[in-house]
């Protein structure tokens, strides 16, 4: 059965992730999306009043510091931002009889296990972004059981650039490029994002927890190569299609530690919503043709 048009509050409009849900559950529900300077979300009483006065049945959470390096020199704003808010919010939708879809990271483990992590698995965030992003789960997942939590890696997509972007324009303006080799996780395609919580706007599907990235894994540098590939493919004009190795240890401007294996296992996603996310290198690809690819000739 379809389900019914919704009422969508989407918190961080202009984020990378919240631009790509925004595009995809307009064309069938009612969204209502909110950024700066409209909303400050540390202000936890003017978040609690605008929750209070907004009428909605999903809220969705793509506000956040997602700097990690700025989030270990400034742990207050972090703590406001990825811990603090979304509890309020996670507390105003269940007073309304609301659900929540909340964003987190990869970031929430310690990057030791060499196997795909799932959801279940112990969690040691190793910096200040993933001890506050973790304590923002948990105050979401407790303020009620519809709430969704979605941890998420290395997103691209059309609202924002990305790693992606800037690599290609480096290839474009420069003969030499590198990138991490030792560092592993899941790039995640925003718009295959909107696709796969569609099911939980209503209910279709139930709360919790979920990994929420596409199939596959690689390095920064194994990334990088693809992207650099595909375009190739399309005759950008690339002044290289290398890209150098990097080791984590030698990036001397990091602050805050990095995980070094946060691959995502997405198997209880794909048991939900009874669809396996397509592989990263298609995603890839579909993103990097839709940005990149001439237009047509005009007759």
């Amino acid at each position: 059965m379809e389900e019914l048009s919704r009422r969508i509050l989407v918190l961080g409009a202009r984020g990378r992730l919240a631009g790509s849900l925004i595009k995809n559950w307009s064309a069938r529900h009612r969204v209502v999306a909110l950024a700066r300077p409209d909303l400050d979300v540390s202000d936890v009483e003017s978040l609690r009043r605008l929750l209070g006065e907004t009428d909605f049945d999903v809220l969705v959470n793509g506000t956040g510091l997602t700097n990690v390096d700025l989030c270990e020199t400034n742990r207050d704003e972090a703590e406001r931002l990825n811990a603090i808010a979304p509890g309020v919010m996670a507390e105003c939708a269940g007073a309304r009889g609301a659900k929540m879809i909340h964003f987190s990271t990869d970031y929430v483990f310690d990057g030791t296990k060499e196997a795909p992590l799932t959801e279940t698995d112990p969690v040691l965030p190793c910096g200040w972004y993933g001890k506050t992003k973790l304590s923002g789960e948990h105050r979401v997942l407790a303020a009620g059981p519809q709430h969704v939590v979605a941890r998420v890696s290395w997103v691209f997509g059309p609202a924002k650039p990305s790693f992606v972007d800037a690599l290609i324009d480096r290839a474009c303006n420069h003969a030499q490029v590198s990138a991490v080799s030792d560092k592993f996780s899941s790039p995640t395609f925003a718009e295959d994002v909107a696709d796969w919580l569609a099911p939980f706007l209503g209910t279709g599907a139930p709360g919790g927890l979920y990994h929420a990235c596409n199939s596959g894994s690689c390095s920064w540098q194994e990334y990088g190569t693809r992207a650099l590939e595909i375009a190739a493919a399309l005759g950008l004009p690339l002044r290289t299609t290398t890209v150098d190795p990097t080791a984590l240890a030698d990036m001397k401007q990091f602050i805050a530690p990095r995980p070094v294996y946060s691959i995502l296992s997405t198997h209880k996603l794909a048991a939900t919503i009874a669809h396996t996310p397509r592989h990263w290198h298609d995603a890839l690809q579909d993103y990097i043709f839709k940005k990149y690819a001439p237009l047509p000739s005009q007759p």
